[in-house]
């Protein structure tokens, strides 16, 4: 067991997130046991209590309390990436250079491990070295049952450098879904804030995100200003739609609280749309039924930024998964249809 030790966030260590800088500095640490750790104040950054997920700067003094050693720790379930899932994860790559990977998440797949989620993205992703000694590093999310587009970094710049070009949004993302109902104005943008209500489980499983409008959110604790671009692409009488969304800010469910919040919910989504509930020509209701998949039709289509070694300007795009493909040939939709850039006349 080691002793307390206060450590200093270096310079080239700026904006990483607090739980991946520690796992970088100490291998045998779970992220649950890092979790646990912030949650009895036991971790500190300059003597205050931190999220797994604060961001550090230069000169931070972190708290690390008594760990035991790595030789005394048992294996990580993560560190074996079972033969079926190493074909899977590798089958997922549509992107690949020195520095930079990118998935087409399946759904279905969490991003990062929880207290239930033993299989994830993060811990399969050693089977993605392909010839670095380093597992590619996580550089921004997808919820478990979307799909599309997922960035993982290879080297320690191209980490650095996506992070901090997604959190001061110098990326642009493009979503498709399937919706209830027809959206209109069919090109239109959606302002709220965003404020988390609490989950019925013991650690807050089941939480949501709660729409405020706009005048209510400097008297809303918690809450946050949340900003949509949506374009209604084509329809199915009114009882569906192809909808293309841009989410200008980046909060927690943002784009399936902001059509739920319209009127709109998005084809699958039982936690915002009633996973009992069925369309029947009013907009609202989930599930189309029918041959129409149970599963959430979200799907992050695009993703364009620039690469943070050869500041090239990309964008990597993701086939729709099949349950969505499924329903687009029921409808009579390729992919083809959509534009480019289905929000040109917002910009």
């Amino acid at each position: 067991m080691s002793r307390v030790q206060t450590l200093t966030v270096s310079e080239d260590e700026t904006d990483q997130r607090l739980d991946r800088w520690l796992r970088r500095r100490f291998e045998h640490l779970s992220q649950i046991k890092i979790e646990k750790m912030c949650r009895k104040g036991e971790l500190r950054v300059d003597s205050g209590r931190v999220k797994p997920a604060t961001r550090l700067t230069a000169g931070q003094q972190v708290r690390v309390p008594p760990l035991p050693d790595a030789d005394s720790m048992p294996t990580r379930r993560d560190e074996y990436v079972s033969p079926a899932d190493a074909k899977m994860i590798q089958s997922c790559v549509i992107y690949r250079d020195d520095h930079i990977i990118a998935l087409n998440k399946p759904p279905g797949l969490p991003v990062q491990g929880g207290s239930k989620q033993t299989r994830h993205v993060d811990g399969i992703s050693s089977a993605l070295r392909f010839g670095l000694d380093e597992k590619p590093k996580l550089v921004h999310r997808l919820d478990k049952d979307t799909t599309g587009v997922l960035l993982l970094a290879r080297t320690q710049i191209a980490a650095k450098g996506l992070t901090a070009a997604f959190r001061h949004r110098d990326t642009r993302k493009i979503y498709w879904a399937l919706v209830a109902g027809v959206p209109t104005p069919y090109l239109g943008e959606i302002k709220t804030g965003l404020v988390k209500a609490p989950g019925h489980g013991k650690q807050g499983e089941g939480e949501k995100m709660i729409p405020v409008h706009l005048r209510d959110i400097d008297d809303t604790p918690g809450a946050k200003r949340a900003h949509t671009h949506y374009a209604t692409l084509y329809r199915v009488a009114g009882r569906a739609s192809w909808v293309a969304m841009e989410p200008i800010t980046g909060r927690t469910h943002q784009l399936r609280a902001h059509m739920a919040a319209i009127g709109h919910p998005i084809v699958g989504d039982g936690k915002y749309g009633g996973s009992g509930q069925e369309n029947m020509g009013d907009g609202w209701g989930a599930q189309l039924g029918g041959v129409i998949s149970k599963k959430l039709h979200l799907h992050a289509r695009s993703l364009s930024f620039q690469h943070p070694v050869t500041r090239k300007q990309i964008t990597v795009t993701a086939p729709l998964p099949d349950h969505m493909v499924h329903s687009w040939d029921t409808f009579g939709w390729t992919e083809d249809l959509a534009a480019d850039d289905p929000f040109e006349k917002l910009q």
